[in-house]
């Protein structure tokens, strides 16, 4: 399989967004990496990027959900992806793992929960999940 041709970052904290921009683009999982620094910034973005035919809208969003002016869970709360375009998949990546946002996650649609940092394992268990991809140079 081809690699993704977006995946969309979605973090306040720049460091963050820095180093799995950084691992993304060195895997070569994807044409095209997006950062978005809240959830009403990354709607904003989808709305431009994910027009009909449209190449560079996300397959995949890597969302944390702890973030000023709309968190992740806003974010999933909000998100209506436009038809037709090809489903976008949303791993929420985070370090909160509260009871009450676990249980408002049970209620809203997302592919998968990863607890940060970011690592190539990480990736590569997600990418042969929701894509049936497995990274290059990875044992089967």
């Amino acid at each position: 399989m081809k690699k993704l041709s977006a995946i969309l970052l979605i973090d306040d904290d720049e460091t963050t967004n820095f180093l799995n921009e950084h691992l993304l683009r060195k895997l070569g999982v994807a044409d095209t990496v997006l950062v978005a620094n809240n959830g009403e910034e990354a709607l904003h973005l989808l709305a431009e990027t994910c027009v009909s035919g449209a190449r560079n809208c996300p397959e995949l969003i890597l969302l944390d959900l702890n973030m000023p002016v709309m968190s992740g869970i806003d974010f999933l709360e909000a998100f209506q992806p436009a038809p037709p375009n090809r489903p976008i998949h949303i791993v929420i990546l985070t370090t909160t793992m509260h009871p009450r946002d676990l249980a408002r996650l049970q209620l809203l649609p997302h592919a998968g929960l990863l607890q940060k940092p970011l690592t190539r394992e990480k990736i590569e268990a997600v990418l042969k999940e929701l894509f049936q991809y497995q990274l290059p140079g990875a044992e089967g």
